[in-house]
């Protein structure tokens, strides 16, 4: 199931639990909540960029490590050989 980040709709307002926002686990299914589950306040499901946990040199590292080769442009149809 995915994780949802609600925030207030109005700056300020909510309780402690909805004042920085706050994450839910619900269904694909589910309907998105409308209000804060503790205090009633009016929330919004806020939009996250995507994650993916790794960063370009790290996988660079890994294919170095695993014999991959990596090549880089250098002019029409020529490529030079990096590692």
């Amino acid at each position: 199931m995915p994780i949802y980040r609600y925030e207030p709709t109005q700056e300020g307002a909510g309780c402690t639990h909805c004042h920085g926002g706050f994450e839910v686990t619900q269904a694909l299914s589910a309907e998105r909540l409308a209000v804060c589950p503790q205090c009633g306040a009016p929330v919004r499901r806020a939009v996250l960029p995507v994650s993916v946990g790794r960063s370009i040199s790290a996988l660079d590292d890994r294919a170095k490590s695993a014999g991959f080769s990596k090549l880089k442009r250098v002019g029409k149809g020529e490529y030079e050989k990096q590692y």
